[in-house]
């Protein structure tokens, strides 16, 4: 089936236009925007850098260029107030346990979540361990039930219950209560002074100390009008061992890990920091470019396509290179939407809906853009139906399938496999080797789906053309362990090319299809951002 008549099937209407514009996605073009973005010049394009605005700089020149109109009453940029911290090396944490006070070395033995004169502890304070630091009324689960940790600082393990029941904490899935940033408000809530995180889970055990060093290296950037923080680290395995006296010492507490008893109890260490930190003020951006709609009804509502155009900046040097250039996250990303406003820009027929491109800064600092974005929306929210995000497009070969992470959700689902069945491709679950909850909310996506919008991050799936399953999955494993984050994140790496431009041209007749549908996605019955969505739209947010 040619593609003229895989888009006539699509669209219902003449498919020589979109023939034209889907025509325009080039892997030459690609390769000129990540060669650009990606390039040692920007330096990482951290949030708020100089290299940042060169990038906002190049994406703005290219909307002007292919008639993509401001999205803000001021233009294209919707500029969001935000302070970073730097914590230094002269910091002091110091345990007390019975006669002795030991020191820790910030990065060696410890490092911070969180930055700022909010952290200090400048007299010692009690610590209470409470097993994973969670509260989970539905299954019955509660580490504080017992404790009073007021004016304490909480020690936990990372990860959560295991169980093999689905219905237990979704069995060998994570859930939310896993997560550090659920631990660390929790712990606020019930009145702690601070939080340590002891790694234990698996996903946390399979990373060396020097992962972490390195993750952990980068100034903490934060939003100007967050809730203030507190105290919270993340602690060395071996360093650990000094919190716990017998009998109930470390081992007896991984023992209870494994053997599913974990019981919470007060600690006989005291803990005092002293934080040392660089900080400053600035401003960065969103981008926010808009095609209007042609529908008298539909025209004002929205697609939001997103892409963060952010990335780490300059860290510590890994074999001599210090640039962490985010080619693939997300140069690549911004580059796809790039193509597709110049395919928009080269055909007659306008969409139905209007379709937003909004570039995001700050996602590799808690998804702080998008965050921003959703407190703030230049479009309502209530009348926004679908997010469809950008982070990372495919590069190591042509495929025969797609994955929509987080389609299930949604009805997004439907007509995700409506567009793949006309192109020929067929639609996959996530690899088992991938969590489908940690996979949805690693990205911006997770922040519009909280504010209830249907949302979906499209990668392309494991049937590769000319690679096995297992090479394919090799390929992705061998880049999210040695190559995401790192420097190597560049223009040196293998890439398909033609892999790029295959996603990036399945993206476009994905956004065309869901601008010109006459009903909107939603969210499947039970989801958890229904109520989102229903309170956006009684608010008329």
């Amino acid at each position: 089936m040619s593609i003229s008549t895989l888009l006539t099937a699509i669209d219902k209407r003449p498919a020589l236009p979109l023939l034209q514009g889907i025509e325009t996605i080039t892997a030459l073009d690609f390769y000129r925007h990540i060669a650009y973005l990606g390039s040692d010049s920007l330096k990482g394009r951290a949030t708020g850098s100089q290299g940042e605005r060169l990038a906002a700089d190049y994406i703005m020149d290219h909307l002007h260029k292919e008639n993509c109109l401001a999205g803000t009453a001021s233009g294209y940029l919707q500029t969001i107030p935000m302070h970073g911290s730097y914590p230094l090396k002269s910091s002091e944490l110091v345990i007390n346990i019975d006669d002795k006070s030991v020191r820790l070395d910030l990065g060696q033995d410890y490092v911070l979540y969180k930055s700022g004169a909010q952290t200090f502890i400048p007299n010692p304070v009690p610590m209470v361990f409470v097993g994973y630091g969670i509260i989970a009324p539905e299954y019955d689960y509660n580490d504080y039930q017992s404790m009073d940790v007021t004016g304490k600082v909480v020690v936990y393990l990372s990860g959560e219950p295991p169980s093999d029941d689905p219905e237990y904490f979704l069995g060998k899935e994570p859930t939310i209560y896993s997560y550090p940033e659920s631990k660390q408000r929790l712990a606020i809530a019930r009145g702690a002074r601070g939080s340590i995180m002891i790694p234990n889970s698996y996903n946390e055990r399979r990373k060396t100390w020097d992962f972490w060093q390195n993750a952990f290296s980068f100034e903490d950037v934060t939003l100007a009008y967050s809730v203030t923080s507190h105290f919270s680290i993340m602690l060395h395995p071996n360093i650990a061992e000094t919190l716990f006296t017998k009998p109930l010492d470390l081992q007896t507490v991984l023992k209870m890990d494994q053997d599913n008893t974990m019981s919470s109890f007060p600690l006989k260490s005291t803990l005092s920091f002293k934080g040392q930190f660089r900080q400053r003020d600035f401003f960065a951006n969103n981008i926010i470019g808009i095609v209007p709609g042609s529908d008298p009804e539909l025209k004002s509502t929205y697609i939001i396509c997103s892409a963060h155009y952010d990335h780490l900046g300059i860290g510590k040097a890994v074999r001599g290179d210090s640039v962490y250039n985010g080619v693939f996250d997300n140069a690549a990303g911004v580059a796809a939407l790039l193509q597709i406003t110049k395919a928009l820009n080269q055909i007659d027929v306008t969409p139905r809906r209007s379709i937003v491109f909004l570039f995001l800064t700050g996602e590799e600092k808690g998804v702080l853009g998008s965050t921003y974005y959703t407190d703030h929306p230049v479009y309502p929210l209530h009348k926004t139906v679908a997010n469809v995000n950008v982070d990372g497009v495919a590069m190591f070969d042509t495929f025969n399938d797609i994955v929509g992470i987080g389609s299930e959700y949604s009805t997004i689902e439907n007509e995700l496999s409506l567009i793949a069945s006309v192109l020929g491709l067929g639609v996959s679950s996530l690899p088992s080797e991938f969590l489908r909850t940690e996979s949805f909310a690693r990205s911006d996506q997770i922040v519009f789906a909280k504010a209830g919008i249907p949302s979906v991050m499209i990668m392309e799936g494991l049937d590769y053309r000319n690679l096995s399953k297992n090479q394919g999955l090799n390929r992705l494993i061998n880049w999210q362990t040695n190559i995401y984050h790192t420097p190597f994140d560049d223009l040196l790496q293998p890439m398909n090319l033609e892999a790029s431009r295959q996603h990036v041209r399945f993206l476009f007749a994905f956004i065309w299809h869901l601008a010109n549908t006459t009903k909107p996605p939603e969210w499947k019955p039970g989801v958890p951002y229904i109520n989102a969505r229903l309170q956006s739209i009684a608010e008329k947010k």
